[in-house]
């Protein structure tokens, strides 16, 4: 395998990776799934126990495969894991694990992945690392105390690991109102929420919200659409409230802007006292293994729907590369169809002169 040429490298093994997987394998591409993890999917098992999507199963599945169990049910954590390592194996995808990409480069010859100091090599690369690499904490959270528990969202898994006391979860996003919830059952607990959302029912009028907005078509609309452009900047809470919060215990804060010691302020001068924070802050993109000119001027990636200004490369699983559902876990079929049409376009179907070896699972 040293050295290998493919038509495509795909890099990430999570639905992003898989569906357009499936669409190569349709093309009958020489390709591989590079995965840095030893699990498909395992982007999924590293998050909190208790999370369950807030899309029922009947949007969750990827092409060609339906999502067991009951269609109108919220799939668990290790649910979506398992269904993912089922794709994979159902449609018996090259996926090479535990194999993790340190950088990728161009030359006259094609692109060049050095994965652990192999060199693989291909005519086009997917990127399909999916949009939260980087965990975000702000750089007041180095004013608290050392005895004062800290972990992002993606660290944390149950609230047995937090220590007894005050916790502060500083977020209002989606993540940060389930995880207080959660915590709120056994701790004291403080939200603080930067920025309003809107909040929408998980249910409305007997149905499922997804049914709602597939229906209406809200969730095709593109990021270039003059509705798509409001939703964008817009984040919404699905079956949470700052309402409900209140009526678990949580007490509700502003924006909170600076820590020390014990002590985190918030924008309208208030502080509180805390023993644990979790920082449900979000995260950032990291292409810094990937040598070419990707961003523009402010550091921002150029696409155009996933198709960057370097001929052959492109991305997948963005949040709202083209759509609102671009990111979601049922909805990114529609995007990899698109960029395997771009690289069919492109590539065209060639002989398979190389084997490729299916990865272990």
């Amino acid at each position: 395998m040293d050295d290998m040429q493919y038509d495509v490298a795909v890099i990430g093994a999570g639905q992003a990776g898989l569906a357009i997987g499936s669409a190569l394998a349709e093309q009958e591409k020489r390709f591989v799934i590079l995965e840095a993890a030893d699990s498909v999917g395992s982007a999924w098992r590293d998050r909190w126990d208790s999370l369950v999507l807030f899309t029922p199963r009947r949007y969750d599945a990827l092409p060609g495969l339906a999502f067991p169990g009951d269609p109108d049910g919220y799939p668990t954590r290790d649910e979506v894991a398992d269904y993912l390592e089922q794709y994979a194996e159902h449609f018996e995808l090259p996926v090479q694990l535990s194999t993790r990409v340190r950088s990728l480069s161009k030359n006259a010859d094609g692109f060049v992945l050095d994965a652990d100091g192999r060199a693989i090599r291909a005519d086009a690369v997917v990127v399909a690392t999916g949009p939260f690499q980087a965990p975000i904490v702000p750089p007041f959270a180095r004013g608290l105390a050392a005895d004062v528990f800290q972990t992002h969202s993606a660290g944390y898994r149950r609230p047995a690991d937090l220590p007894e006391g005050r916790v502060l979860v500083v977020g209002g996003g989606n993540t940060g109102f389930q995880i207080a919830k959660e915590v709120a059952v056994s701790r004291e607990v403080q939200l603080a929420i930067g920025s309003r959302q809107t909040p929408l029912p998980q249910r409305l009028l007997g149905r499922d919200l997804f049914w709602w907005l597939t229906r209406l078509g809200l969730l095709s609309k593109t990021v270039d659409s003059r509705l798509g452009r409001r939703m964008r900047g817009r984040d919404t809470l699905i079956g949470s409230s700052p309402r409900e919060m209140k009526r678990h215990g949580v007490a509700v804060r502003p924006r909170a802007v600076g820590a020390e010691g014990h002590t985190v302020r918030f924008v309208d001068g208030s502080q509180v006292e805390v023993d644990a924070v979790i920082w449900a802050t979000g995260h950032g993109p990291d292409h810094s293994w990937i040598e070419l000119p990707i961003t523009g001027d402010a550091g921002r990636l150029r696409h155009r729907r996933g198709v960057s200004d370097v001929p052959g490369l492109y991305f997948l699983g963005l949040s709202w590369q083209h759509t609102r559902g671009s990111a979601l876990l049922g909805f990114v079929a529609d995007d990899a169809a698109f960029i395997a049409g771009r690289i069919e376009a492109e590539l065209g179907t060639a002989p398979q002169t190389a084997s490729v070896s299916k990865g272990a699972f």
